[in-house]
Protein backbone atom coordinates (compact mmCIF):
# COMPACT_ATOMS: atom_id res chain seq x y z
CA UNK A 1 0.00 0.00 0.00
CA UNK A 2 1.41 3.40 -1.00
CA UNK A 3 1.52 5.72 2.04
CA UNK A 4 -0.19 8.55 0.15
CA UNK A 5 -3.29 6.43 -0.51
CA UNK A 6 -3.38 4.58 2.83
CA UNK A 7 -5.71 3.25 4.22
CA UNK A 8 -6.90 2.30 0.71
CA UNK A 9 -5.41 -0.59 -1.19
CA UNK A 10 -7.63 -0.28 -4.30
CA UNK A 11 -9.80 2.10 -6.30
CA UNK A 12 -13.16 0.89 -7.64
CA UNK A 13 -14.87 2.53 -10.61
CA UNK A 14 -18.63 2.08 -10.12
CA UNK A 15 -20.88 2.61 -13.13
CA UNK A 16 -24.31 1.91 -14.58
CA UNK A 17 -23.45 -0.60 -17.29
CA UNK A 18 -24.98 -1.12 -20.70
CA UNK A 19 -25.69 -3.78 -23.34
CA UNK A 20 -22.91 -4.73 -25.74
CA UNK A 21 -24.89 -6.89 -28.22
CA UNK A 22 -28.45 -6.72 -29.59
CA UNK A 23 -29.43 -9.80 -27.61
CA UNK A 24 -28.29 -8.03 -24.41
CA UNK A 25 -30.65 -5.08 -24.78
CA UNK A 26 -33.92 -6.36 -23.28
CA UNK A 27 -32.22 -8.38 -20.47
CA UNK A 28 -30.24 -5.25 -19.60
CA UNK A 29 -33.42 -3.15 -19.48
CA UNK A 30 -35.05 -5.82 -17.32
CA UNK A 31 -32.16 -5.45 -14.87
CA UNK A 32 -32.54 -1.67 -14.84
CA UNK A 33 -36.31 -1.74 -14.24
CA UNK A 34 -36.60 -4.81 -12.03
CA UNK A 35 -39.38 -4.44 -9.47
CA UNK A 36 -41.13 -1.60 -11.32
CA UNK A 37 -43.62 -3.75 -13.25
CA UNK A 38 -42.80 -2.35 -16.68
CA UNK A 39 -44.22 -4.56 -19.47
CA UNK A 40 -41.78 -6.32 -21.78
CA UNK A 41 -43.29 -4.60 -24.83
CA UNK A 42 -42.40 -1.22 -23.30
CA UNK A 43 -38.85 -2.43 -22.73
CA UNK A 44 -38.65 -3.54 -26.35
CA UNK A 45 -39.84 -0.08 -27.40
CA UNK A 46 -37.12 1.59 -25.33
CA UNK A 47 -34.64 -0.93 -26.71
CA UNK A 48 -35.12 0.54 -30.18
CA UNK A 49 -32.91 3.42 -29.03
CA UNK A 50 -30.07 0.94 -28.60
CA UNK A 51 -30.78 -0.85 -31.86
CA UNK A 52 -30.24 2.43 -33.70
CA UNK A 53 -26.62 2.07 -32.56
CA UNK A 54 -26.20 -1.62 -33.34
CA UNK A 55 -27.63 -2.83 -30.03
CA UNK A 56 -24.58 -1.60 -28.19
CA UNK A 57 -24.39 1.11 -25.56
CA UNK A 58 -21.24 3.22 -25.68
CA UNK A 59 -20.92 3.35 -21.89
CA UNK A 60 -18.85 0.20 -21.30
CA UNK A 61 -16.26 1.16 -23.92
CA UNK A 62 -16.08 4.62 -22.39
CA UNK A 63 -15.52 3.09 -18.96
CA UNK A 64 -12.75 0.87 -20.35
CA UNK A 65 -11.07 3.93 -21.81
CA UNK A 66 -11.48 5.87 -18.57
CA UNK A 67 -10.19 2.92 -16.55
CA UNK A 68 -7.04 2.71 -18.69
CA UNK A 69 -6.52 6.46 -18.41
CA UNK A 70 -6.86 6.37 -14.61
CA UNK A 71 -4.36 3.54 -14.33
CA UNK A 72 -1.89 5.43 -16.49
CA UNK A 73 -2.41 8.64 -14.51
CA UNK A 74 -1.96 6.94 -11.14
CA UNK A 75 1.10 5.07 -12.37
CA UNK A 76 2.71 8.21 -13.75
CA UNK A 77 2.18 9.84 -10.35
CA UNK A 78 3.98 6.93 -8.68
CA UNK A 79 0.83 5.56 -7.04
CA UNK A 80 0.92 1.79 -7.39
CA UNK A 81 -2.71 0.99 -6.58
CA UNK A 82 -4.96 -1.44 -8.48
CA UNK A 83 -8.06 -0.04 -10.16
CA UNK A 84 -11.15 -2.23 -10.57
CA UNK A 85 -14.45 -1.68 -12.36
CA UNK A 86 -17.97 -2.92 -11.58
CA UNK A 87 -21.45 -2.11 -12.92
CA UNK A 88 -24.89 -2.01 -11.36
CA UNK A 89 -26.78 -3.46 -14.33
CA UNK A 90 -24.46 -5.39 -16.65
CA UNK A 91 -21.11 -7.13 -16.91
CA UNK A 92 -18.83 -6.68 -15.10
CA UNK A 93 -21.33 -6.86 -12.24
CA UNK A 94 -20.38 -5.37 -8.87
CA UNK A 95 -20.66 -8.70 -7.08
CA UNK A 96 -18.22 -10.33 -9.51
CA UNK A 97 -15.79 -7.45 -9.14
CA UNK A 98 -15.97 -7.46 -5.34
CA UNK A 99 -15.41 -11.22 -5.35
CA UNK A 100 -12.26 -10.72 -7.47
CA UNK A 101 -11.09 -7.93 -5.16
CA UNK A 102 -11.53 -10.19 -2.15
CA UNK A 103 -9.57 -12.97 -3.87
CA UNK A 104 -6.83 -10.43 -4.64
CA UNK A 105 -6.58 -9.52 -0.98
CA UNK A 106 -8.16 -6.06 -1.18
CA UNK A 107 -9.37 -5.01 2.25
CA UNK A 108 -10.49 -1.40 1.75
CA UNK A 109 -11.31 0.43 -1.46
CA UNK A 110 -12.35 3.94 -2.44
CA UNK A 111 -15.24 4.07 -4.93
CA UNK A 112 -15.55 6.59 -7.76
CA UNK A 113 -19.12 6.62 -9.07
CA UNK A 114 -19.75 7.82 -12.63
CA UNK A 115 -22.48 10.14 -11.38
CA UNK A 116 -21.42 13.59 -10.24
CA UNK A 117 -24.53 14.74 -8.36
CA UNK A 118 -26.68 13.90 -5.35
CA UNK A 119 -29.91 11.95 -5.85
CA UNK A 120 -31.35 8.55 -5.09
CA UNK A 121 -30.60 7.20 -8.58
CA UNK A 122 -27.22 8.95 -8.73
CA UNK A 123 -25.89 7.99 -5.30
CA UNK A 124 -27.96 6.02 -2.79
CA UNK A 125 -29.04 3.42 -5.36
CA UNK A 126 -25.38 2.80 -6.15
CA UNK A 127 -24.69 2.46 -2.43
CA UNK A 128 -27.57 0.01 -2.09
CA UNK A 129 -26.18 -2.04 -4.96
CA UNK A 130 -22.74 -2.00 -3.34
CA UNK A 131 -24.33 -3.27 -0.12
CA UNK A 132 -26.11 -6.04 -2.04
CA UNK A 133 -22.88 -7.03 -3.80
CA UNK A 134 -20.89 -7.05 -0.56
CA UNK A 135 -23.57 -9.20 1.10
CA UNK A 136 -23.45 -11.62 -1.83
CA UNK A 137 -19.67 -11.94 -1.52
CA UNK A 138 -19.96 -12.32 2.23
CA UNK A 139 -17.06 -12.57 4.61
CA UNK A 140 -13.91 -11.15 3.08
CA UNK A 141 -15.65 -8.51 0.96
CA UNK A 142 -13.64 -5.28 1.09
CA UNK A 143 -14.80 -2.24 3.00
CA UNK A 144 -15.98 0.40 0.52
CA UNK A 145 -15.93 4.20 0.82
CA UNK A 146 -17.57 6.40 -1.83
CA UNK A 147 -15.49 9.39 -2.91
CA UNK A 148 -17.34 12.68 -2.65
CA UNK A 149 -19.65 14.07 -5.31
CA UNK A 150 -17.48 15.92 -7.79
CA UNK A 151 -19.99 18.11 -9.62
CA UNK A 152 -18.04 21.22 -8.56
CA UNK A 153 -14.52 19.84 -8.76
CA UNK A 154 -12.42 21.82 -11.28
CA UNK A 155 -11.42 18.57 -12.98
CA UNK A 156 -15.05 18.14 -14.02
CA UNK A 157 -16.08 21.78 -14.53
CA UNK A 158 -13.04 23.09 -16.42
CA UNK A 159 -13.36 20.60 -19.31
CA UNK A 160 -17.02 21.59 -19.59
CA UNK A 161 -16.05 25.28 -19.76
CA UNK A 162 -13.62 24.61 -22.60
CA UNK A 163 -16.15 22.40 -24.37
CA UNK A 164 -18.76 25.16 -24.16
CA UNK A 165 -16.34 27.71 -25.60
CA UNK A 166 -15.38 25.32 -28.41
CA UNK A 167 -19.04 24.69 -29.21
CA UNK A 168 -19.81 28.41 -29.31
CA UNK A 169 -16.92 28.84 -31.74
CA UNK A 170 -18.59 26.41 -34.15
CA UNK A 171 -21.50 28.79 -34.70
CA UNK A 172 -21.38 31.42 -37.42
CA UNK A 173 -20.62 34.91 -36.14
CA UNK A 174 -24.17 36.05 -36.80
CA UNK A 175 -25.63 33.25 -34.68
CA UNK A 176 -22.99 33.01 -31.97
CA UNK A 177 -23.59 36.33 -30.25
CA UNK A 178 -27.33 35.64 -29.83
CA UNK A 179 -27.04 31.94 -28.99
CA UNK A 180 -28.46 30.42 -25.83
CA UNK A 181 -26.57 27.91 -23.70
CA UNK A 182 -28.83 24.97 -22.86
CA UNK A 183 -27.53 23.04 -19.86
CA UNK A 184 -28.97 19.51 -19.85
CA UNK A 185 -29.17 16.78 -17.25
CA UNK A 186 -31.22 13.64 -16.65
CA UNK A 187 -34.73 14.36 -15.39
CA UNK A 188 -35.80 12.74 -12.13
CA UNK A 189 -39.13 12.76 -10.25
CA UNK A 190 -39.77 15.94 -8.29
CA UNK A 191 -40.01 13.84 -5.14
CA UNK A 192 -36.52 12.48 -5.76
CA UNK A 193 -35.09 15.97 -6.08
CA UNK A 194 -36.95 17.02 -2.92
CA UNK A 195 -35.25 14.16 -1.05
CA UNK A 196 -31.78 14.70 -2.53
CA UNK A 197 -28.99 15.71 -0.19
CA UNK A 198 -29.35 16.06 3.58
CA UNK A 199 -31.76 19.02 3.32
CA UNK A 200 -33.51 18.26 0.01
CA UNK A 201 -33.25 19.91 -3.38
CA UNK A 202 -29.54 19.19 -3.78
CA UNK A 203 -29.85 17.71 -7.26
CA UNK A 204 -31.20 20.87 -8.86
CA UNK A 205 -29.11 23.19 -6.68
CA UNK A 206 -25.88 21.41 -7.63
CA UNK A 207 -26.68 21.59 -11.34
CA UNK A 208 -27.58 25.27 -11.13
CA UNK A 209 -24.28 25.94 -9.38
CA UNK A 210 -22.35 24.21 -12.17
CA UNK A 211 -24.35 26.03 -14.88
CA UNK A 212 -23.67 29.37 -13.19
CA UNK A 213 -19.96 28.60 -12.86
CA UNK A 214 -19.66 27.68 -16.54
CA UNK A 215 -21.66 30.74 -17.61
CA UNK A 216 -19.43 33.05 -15.58
CA UNK A 217 -16.26 31.54 -16.98
CA UNK A 218 -17.63 31.86 -20.51
CA UNK A 219 -18.45 35.51 -19.81
CA UNK A 220 -14.90 36.11 -18.58
CA UNK A 221 -13.41 34.45 -21.66
CA UNK A 222 -15.70 36.04 -24.27
CA UNK A 223 -16.76 39.30 -22.67
CA UNK A 224 -20.39 38.36 -23.35
CA UNK A 225 -23.04 37.05 -21.00
CA UNK A 226 -24.88 34.28 -22.84
CA UNK A 227 -28.40 33.43 -21.69
CA UNK A 228 -28.46 29.96 -20.17
CA UNK A 229 -31.10 27.62 -18.84
CA UNK A 230 -31.13 24.26 -17.05
CA UNK A 231 -33.36 21.71 -18.79
CA UNK A 232 -33.87 17.97 -18.67
CA UNK A 233 -33.93 14.84 -20.81
CA UNK A 234 -34.68 11.11 -20.58
CA UNK A 235 -37.91 11.34 -18.61
CA UNK A 236 -39.44 7.93 -17.93
CA UNK A 237 -42.03 6.43 -15.63
CA UNK A 238 -45.76 6.85 -15.18
CA UNK A 239 -47.23 10.01 -16.77
CA UNK A 240 -49.07 11.02 -13.57
CA UNK A 241 -45.83 11.31 -11.58
CA UNK A 242 -44.33 14.82 -11.92
CA UNK A 243 -40.72 14.98 -13.10
CA UNK A 244 -38.31 17.88 -13.44
CA UNK A 245 -39.08 20.08 -16.45
CA UNK A 246 -38.77 21.55 -19.02
CA UNK A 247 -37.79 18.80 -21.40
CA UNK A 248 -34.98 19.83 -23.73
CA UNK A 249 -37.17 19.44 -26.82
CA UNK A 250 -39.94 21.61 -25.36
CA UNK A 251 -37.34 24.19 -24.41
CA UNK A 252 -35.93 24.27 -27.94
CA UNK A 253 -39.44 24.89 -29.27
CA UNK A 254 -39.87 27.74 -26.79
CA UNK A 255 -36.55 29.32 -27.80
CA UNK A 256 -37.39 29.08 -31.49
CA UNK A 257 -40.76 30.69 -30.80
CA UNK A 258 -38.95 33.60 -29.19
CA UNK A 259 -36.78 34.11 -32.24
CA UNK A 260 -33.58 32.51 -30.95
CA UNK A 261 -31.43 31.36 -33.88
CA UNK A 262 -28.91 28.99 -32.28
CA UNK A 263 -28.08 26.96 -29.20
CA UNK A 264 -25.14 25.29 -27.55
CA UNK A 265 -26.30 22.20 -25.67
CA UNK A 266 -24.07 21.43 -22.69
CA UNK A 267 -24.67 18.01 -21.07
CA UNK A 268 -23.55 18.93 -17.55
CA UNK A 269 -25.41 15.96 -16.05
CA UNK A 270 -23.27 13.35 -17.83
CA UNK A 271 -19.60 12.45 -17.58
CA UNK A 272 -19.32 10.76 -20.98
CA UNK A 273 -21.17 10.32 -24.28
CA UNK A 274 -23.42 7.44 -23.25
CA UNK A 275 -26.91 6.67 -24.52
CA UNK A 276 -28.73 9.67 -23.04
CA UNK A 277 -26.26 11.91 -24.84
CA UNK A 278 -25.99 10.17 -28.21
CA UNK A 279 -29.73 9.44 -28.47
CA UNK A 280 -31.63 12.03 -26.41
CA UNK A 281 -29.38 14.93 -27.41
CA UNK A 282 -27.42 14.07 -30.57
CA UNK A 283 -30.39 12.32 -32.19
CA UNK A 284 -33.72 13.56 -30.78
CA UNK A 285 -32.85 17.09 -29.68
CA UNK A 286 -30.77 17.72 -32.81
CA UNK A 287 -33.72 16.59 -34.96
CA UNK A 288 -36.01 18.95 -33.04
CA UNK A 289 -33.59 21.84 -33.60
CA UNK A 290 -33.33 21.08 -37.31
CA UNK A 291 -37.13 21.00 -37.62
CA UNK A 292 -37.31 24.39 -35.88
CA UNK A 293 -34.47 25.94 -37.89
CA UNK A 294 -32.27 26.30 -34.80
CA UNK A 295 -28.51 26.08 -35.30
CA UNK A 296 -27.47 23.28 -32.91
CA UNK A 297 -24.05 22.45 -31.48
CA UNK A 298 -23.52 19.99 -28.64
CA UNK A 299 -20.59 20.53 -26.28
CA UNK A 300 -18.36 17.58 -25.40
CA UNK A 301 -18.59 15.74 -22.09
CA UNK A 302 -15.58 15.40 -19.78
CA UNK A 303 -14.86 11.86 -21.03
CA UNK A 304 -11.14 11.15 -20.74
CA UNK A 305 -10.01 14.76 -20.61
CA UNK A 306 -6.72 14.60 -18.64
CA UNK A 307 -8.11 17.02 -16.04
CA UNK A 308 -11.10 14.77 -15.41
CA UNK A 309 -8.88 11.70 -15.20
CA UNK A 310 -6.55 13.49 -12.77
CA UNK A 311 -9.58 14.43 -10.68
CA UNK A 312 -9.97 10.76 -9.72
CA UNK A 313 -6.45 10.79 -8.31
CA UNK A 314 -7.09 14.06 -6.48
CA UNK A 315 -10.27 12.74 -4.88
CA UNK A 316 -8.53 9.53 -3.84
CA UNK A 317 -5.63 11.39 -2.22
CA UNK A 318 -8.01 13.87 -0.59
CA UNK A 319 -10.13 11.16 0.99
CA UNK A 320 -7.13 9.09 2.04
CA UNK A 321 -5.60 12.08 3.81
CA UNK A 322 -8.89 12.80 5.56
CA UNK A 323 -9.12 9.18 6.72
CA UNK A 324 -5.62 9.54 8.18
CA UNK A 325 -6.79 12.60 10.13
CA UNK A 326 -4.81 15.12 8.09
CA UNK A 327 -5.97 18.58 7.04
CA UNK A 328 -7.33 18.46 3.51
CA UNK A 329 -7.66 21.17 0.86
CA UNK A 330 -10.74 20.37 -1.22
CA UNK A 331 -10.77 21.85 -4.71
CA UNK A 332 -14.11 23.34 -5.79
CA UNK A 333 -15.53 25.69 -8.41
CA UNK A 334 -18.64 27.84 -7.97
CA UNK A 335 -20.87 28.80 -5.09
CA UNK A 336 -21.25 25.50 -3.23
CA UNK A 337 -18.84 23.91 -0.79
CA UNK A 338 -17.22 20.55 -1.35
CA UNK A 339 -19.64 17.69 -0.83
CA UNK A 340 -19.57 15.38 2.17
CA UNK A 341 -17.39 12.29 2.42
CA UNK A 342 -19.97 10.21 4.26
CA UNK A 343 -23.60 10.45 3.17
CA UNK A 344 -25.68 11.73 6.10
CA UNK A 345 -28.48 9.65 7.55
CA UNK A 346 -31.60 9.90 5.42
CA UNK A 347 -29.77 11.55 2.52
CA UNK A 348 -31.38 10.80 -0.89
CA UNK A 349 -33.96 8.49 0.64
CA UNK A 350 -35.33 5.46 -1.18
CA UNK A 351 -39.00 6.25 -1.81
CA UNK A 352 -39.85 2.53 -1.69
CA UNK A 353 -38.51 2.15 1.82
CA UNK A 354 -35.18 1.80 3.65
CA UNK A 355 -32.58 -0.66 2.38
CA UNK A 356 -28.99 -1.33 3.46
CA UNK A 357 -26.58 1.09 1.77
CA UNK A 358 -22.81 1.30 2.11
CA UNK A 359 -20.64 4.44 2.29
CA UNK A 360 -23.01 6.37 4.56
CA UNK A 361 -24.39 6.63 8.07
CA UNK A 362 -27.27 4.25 7.37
Amino acid sequence: MHPDVAPYDALLLVSFGGPERPEDVVPFLENVTRGRGIPRERLEEVGEHYFLFGGRSPINDQNREFLAAMREDLGSAGLDIPVYWGNRNWDPYLSDTLRQMAEDGVRRAACLVTSAYSSYSGCRQYRENLADAAAEVGEGAPRLDRLRHYFNHPGFVEPMVDATLAALAEHDDAVRHEAHIVFVTHSIPLSMNDASGPDGGAYVAQHLSVADAISERVRQETGHRYPGELVYCSRSGAPHIPWLEPDVNDHLEDLAGRGVRGVVVVPIGFVSDHMEVVYDLDTEARATAEKLGLAFVRAATAGVDPRFVAMARDLLLERAAAERGEDVARATVGSLEASWDVCPRGCCANARGPRPALCGED
